[in-house]
């Protein structure tokens, strides 16, 4: 049994976390969207420029289903995956427009069975990096890098009511946006920085795997160029 301090970071107190107050277009579905650290949970609660709170919980997993997609079992194509089916994304082409349907049949992760899901969170740079990547512009080497380089943050979704019976409130700190905005804008900006001077400083796309490579040569899951490139 594990007993693990959650926090969520909003503009308001949440002490009764409900499955249906969440939204369907979110990174991973409708859950519950919480982090380890609190001083992350306060930088989410003001992300639009007001005052928030970070609410903290305990959360018992013992016996829970976890979907961990850091785990090294799953690749960053999962997370686009799961992104696609979710999140609103701008498809502006026919490349793209394939490419989402291709890496949802292929690349995707069944989450019905799970009770929390853990991944990155896609903050406004994560999004626009998966975006480059479905339009052809970004290969995987440099999208699993700027997502590494990134450090904007994994989240611990409660994806499951059986997860949201095992959640209870604690406290709640209060987030001042005159700190914690320019905090939140300050990473997704070491963010873009990050992939600029570690990224995009590399010429040379050899041996690495656009969207199109993945179309014509209709490359699945577990295929080993995927690995190579990403532990490359």
């Amino acid at each position: 049994m594990a007993i693990l301090t959650l926090f969520h970071g909003t503009d308001h107190i949440i002490k009764a976390p409900n499955l249906a107050a969440g939204k369907d277009t979110n990174d991973y579905g409708r859950g519950f969207y919480c982090t380890l650290l609190l001083e992350m949970a306060k930088e989410w609660a003001c992300k639009d420029n007001v005052d928030g709170f970070a609410n903290e919980y305990r959360f018992d997993d013992d016996g829970l289903k976890v979907l961990n997609l850091s785990d090294g079992k799953h690749t960053v194509l999962n997370w686009i995956a799961l992104l696609l089916q979710h999140r609103i994304f701008t498809i502006q082409d026919e490349i793209a427009r394939d490419a989402r349907e291709y890496i949802i049949e292929h690349f995707s992760v069944d989450t019905r069975n799970y009770d929390v899901i853990i991944g990155y969170r896609a903050d406004d740079s994560y999004f626009s990096y998966a975006q480059s990547f479905v339009s052809n512009a970004l290969p995987l080497r440099s999208l699993n890098k700027a997502l590494r380089l990134g450090k904007l943050g994994e989240q611990t979704v409660l994806v499951s009511q059986k997860a949201f019976d095992r959640i209870k409130f604690v406290d709640a700190e209060t987030a001042d946006k005159e700190i914690y905005y320019p905090k939140f804008i300050a990473r997704d900006a070491a963010a873009r920085q990050s992939y600029q001077t570690e990224v995009k400083k590399s010429k040379s796309y050899r041996d690495d795997i656009f969207v199109m490579d993945i179309l014509r040569e209709e490359i699945k899951n577990d295929d080993p160029r995927i690995q190579r490139i990403i532990l490359g």
